[in-house]
């Protein structure tokens, strides 16, 4: 069954530590099964609070989708992700 990784950014904080991410973060991604559906794409909010931008990947599996975010080279991407912008993140199981 197949997994969805929503990313929602809130609030950017410090421009470089999110520079640093986005520098960081395609390694992670290398030899993985993970598709991305949208990275940032043109969003419009209909409720709720307004977020900056919005990334959704997809996942085959959530032990894939686990493996990846827990993964060594995406801890270090992600560390600067936390430093440097104010994210919701959710794994959500598809159908």
């Amino acid at each position: 069954m197949p997994v969805y990784m929503i990313f929602i950014r809130e609030r950017i904080r410090d421009r470089g530590e999110i520079e640093e991410y986005g520098r960081l973060a395609p390694a992670a991604a290398a030899g993985r099964e993970m598709k991305p559906l949208s990275v940032y794409g043109k969003l419009e909010t209909l409720e709720g609070p307004e977020a900056q931008g919005v990334v959704l990947l997809e996942f085959p599996t959530h032990a894939e989708a686990m493996a990846w975010y827990n993964s060594e080279e995406y801890r270090e991407a992600r560390r600067h992700r936390f430093l440097g912008a104010d994210y919701r993140v959710f794994a959500l199981e598809g159908t």
